[in-house]
């Protein structure tokens, strides 16, 4: 059976690298790196119409905008928010008043909002979304649909304070 030698060195340079993380620990705990606010996408403020009243659906219907509004840091889910959703639809342009309006998030942070099918506009079929309400920095994304066929478009919003 070999043994492991220990030396006076080995010995030293071991507990000193134990006590040095072990302190290190002790002081600055590990720490999640955080959830980073969303920045506002290109052309997301497009046809944005403040103050877009509050809906139960935009329209005829038959396609869903969804999502979520998490806070920047903790990424823990935002209730009560309110996200104002546009686009160009098989009933409208995006710049008419008929093809906006505005949800609230859940108590899990979601949001889900009926909406006519959106078709492309200037060759691609996108969405808008706006958060407005104050309290956390303006967010404008324009998220672009993978098929005009799609039946779904999604986006997520992480807010940083004002």
């Amino acid at each position: 059976m070999s043994g492991v030698r220990f030396t006076r060195r080995s010995l030293i340079t071991t507990g000193s690298a134990l006590c040095v993380t072990g302190i290190v620990g002790l002081v600055l705990p590990a720490r999640a790196a955080g959830v980073a606010p969303t920045k506002s996408m290109r052309g997301g403020s497009n046809n944005y119409r403040p103050g877009a009243p509050i809906v139960d659906r935009i329209g005829g219907g038959g396609f869903w905008m969804t999502g979520t509004v998490r806070r920047a840091g903790d990424g823990a889910a935002m209730a009560g928010q309110r996200i104002q959703i546009w686009a160009h639809t098989t009933e409208g342009h995006e710049r008419d008043p008929q093809s906006h309006g505005a949800t609230l998030t859940d108590a899990n942070g979601e949001f889900r909002l009926e909406m006519p099918q959106i078709v492309p506009a200037f060759g691609q079929p996108h969405g808008h979304l706006a958060y407005d309400s104050g309290e956390f920095e303006t967010v404008f994304l324009r998220p672009v649909m993978s098929s005009s066929r799609d039946k779904t478009l999604s986006a997520h919003f992480v807010l940083q304070p004002a």
